[in-house]
């Protein structure tokens, strides 16, 4: 057995519960003003004692939430009182500054109107500048130069901070989608991690190994897992990828998102087909983990898709516990109140709640108390799509709670993701006739192009944001302004048009030496299954010719065959008609005499 510091959900110090646990489970996520890091956090080695330190090696502490101890350190960990960071200062798990250095802050921050020039391939990547990127790669440096402080190639930085526009141009150029760090992460674990599910999406496209496992035996699947990243754990399951490997400790995702409290992976993963009745290497079921971290929504809804609530308390695990027995243990008094009641009460556990996304059920109620804690619990993510595919923020905009939708959108909520019906928040305001909610929603789409106009590349207005723009689970670090994002569509639409004129161009060079396309193998295959088909046709009305001649030549002879018979027939009626005639005749005469 070996120690760990897990999560406490309900506050209450952990530093007797760390002896107990096992270690090697990810760490939690910090959160600052409502942001979740959405990613590991290591402590910085280099840094001396801080004044709360009570002289035990490698305590943390962030948020109020207990933070994983570092993987190197397999010991039993205290607590310090490092203060959380904020999302973008946020360090990468055992990356040490993995975020912008204080120069990189001072020199690389789009936000700053001022020209700057960068260093290095990794400071343009990171800031998202493509120009540079480009400019740099031309002055010899290498698309896959390792940075020296984290061995990360430029992709691996572009997939952290969802400098999407810079991964577009990397993975055009050839760079490594292969190449992993130093821990076994490729840039698709990367972005995994951060919730970048944008890129997520190009590295697919690009070839991307999912499957690819780190020094845990990780994929990127048990990393979106982790973080609580439900597009982009949709967005990878969709491409295919299996639901139910297993890492080196024999978790699955849906272990994972049990474990850290992540309820809306969890609902996607069951939805998909894992089996919550899978155990780790020590006999635990996801609702085990749940039970021993507090997480009573992720509970709840474990005990509802079990097939019934006595399997549920008489699953014991190695160490012959329950899950009252862990909540006892780890002194979840939630978990316990929950269990007890229901005991009390005499009613099912099924039956205690709603149990499917209580972050729609806040948004639709108007309870901005419990969406606020749902989202900065880490329990829902701000985009988080139920079955129909709506958001919290379609929920609120339905019943006009403008309070909700304020805000939604203040912490980076998306207004422009489309449900199953392809309706906008804006669009199921204007259904339900909240003016006001239209009104604050309509204020974010600033142009609307007509369908039937030609898009102009020289027109700023067709480059404004149309549709969901880059990650939804976790919006970019970058701090680019509109006009740089609008650049930005702008130089990916020029280049459009630049590639389609160069394939006319260089289709004509082809066929003038004599080549021959793949349009013009099937214009000649459809020609000649065309020339198939008339010759075959014509064998057949060739056959058909045939066959009426024989068949006129058969209706002839029978014609003449009818005729002879019926002269026969006459023949033989004639005399028979002059016998009776005078049988009758001499029959008469009798009768007179």
């Amino acid at each position: 057995d070996r120690g760990y510091a897990a999560s406490d959900s309900s506050g209450v110090s952990g530093s007797e519960d760390a002896s107990y646990r096992f270690s090697g489970f990810w760490e939690r996520e910090s959160e600052d003003e409502g942001f979740r890091c959405s990613f590991w956090e290591r402590a910085r080695e280099d840094l001396g004692p801080r004044p709360s330190d009570d002289g035990e090696e490698g305590r943390c502490r962030c948020s109020g939430s207990w933070v994983r101890a570092s993987e190197d350190r397999r010991s039993i960990r205290g607590l310090d009182s490092t203060p959380p960071q904020s999302r973008r200062c946020c360090a990468m798990p055992g990356v040490a500054n993995s975020g912008p250095s204080t120069s990189s802050r001072e020199t690389a921050n789009p936000c700053s109107r001022k020209k700057v020039h960068f260093g290095s391939i990794h400071d343009a990547v990171r800031a998202g500048d493509v120009k540079q990127l480009s400019e740099i790669v031309v002055r010899g440096a290498s698309i896959n130069e390792l940075d020296v402080l984290h061995k990360f190639t430029p992709l691996h930085w572009a997939a952290h901070s969802g400098s999407l526009e810079c991964l577009h141009w990397l993975l055009w150029h050839g760079a490594d989608i292969t190449h992993v760090t130093t821990r076994g992460w490729t840039a698709s674990h990367i972005a995994a991690i951060r919730g970048q599910d944008a890129c997520v999406q190009a590295l697919i496209m690009n070839g991307a190994n999912l499957t690819a496992q780190d020094d845990r035996g990780c994929t990127p699947l048990h990393l979106a897992a982790t973080h609580g990243h439900s597009f982009t754990l949709q967005i990878m399951l969709r491409s295919g990828v299996d639901p139910s490997v297993t890492d080196k400790r024999e978790w699955r995702p849906v272990h994972y998102a049990a474990f850290h409290g992540r309820l809306g992976c969890l609902q996607l993963l069951v939805k998909w087909g894992c089996s919550i009745e899978d155990v780790d290497y020590n006999g635990n079921l996801p609702v085990h983990l749940a039970a021993m971290e507090g997480h009573l929504h992720c509970f709840k809804f474990l005990v509802s898709r079990m097939s019934s609530a006595t399997q549920v308390l008489k699953a014991f695990n190695d160490n012959g516990e329950n899950v009252l027995d862990l909540a006892q243990r780890f002194f979840k008094q939630n978990i316990l109140q929950f269990i007890q009641g229901a005991e009390y009460e005499g009613k099912d556990l099924e039956d205690q709640e709603t149990l499917a996304f209580p972050g729609h059920v806040a948004a639709f109620k108007g309870d901005l108390g419990m969406l606020k804690k749902l989202v900065e619990d880490g329990v829902i993510n701000i985009n988080e799509r139920a079955d129909n595919g709506s958001t919290p923020m379609h929920k609120a905009a339905g019943q006009g709670h403008i309070e909700c939708l304020q805000w939604l959108i203040k912490m980076g909520a998306d207004s422009n993701i489309t449900n199953k019906a392809g309706e906008r928040p804006s669009d199921v305001a204007k259904r339900f006739a909240h003016l006001a909610a239209v009104k604050l929603l309509e204020e974010l789409q600033k142009y609307d192009i007509d369908d039937e106009n030609e898009i102009d590349e020289n027109d700023v207005k067709y480059f404004i944001r149309h549709g969901v723009e880059g990650s939804t689970d976790a919006k970019d670090d970058l701090c680019l302004s509109d006009l740089d994002k609008t650049d930005a569509r702008m130089r990916a639409y020029k280049k459009i048009v630049e590639l389609r004129h160069l394939l006319e161009i260089a289709e004509s060079n082809y066929k003038h030496l004599g080549g021959i396309t793949e349009e013009d193998l099937k214009q000649k295959k459809e020609q000649l299954e065309s020339e198939k088909t008339i010759k075959e046709l014509q064998g057949q009305l060739e056959y058909e010719r045939l066959r009426r001649e024989k068949l006129e030549c058969q209706l002839d002879e029978y014609r003449a065959e009818v005729d002879q018979l019926r002269e026969t027939l006459e023949k033989i009626q004639v005399p028979n008609f002059v016998a009776m005639t005078a049988l009758l005749v001499s029959q008469t005469k009798r009768r007179g005499e």
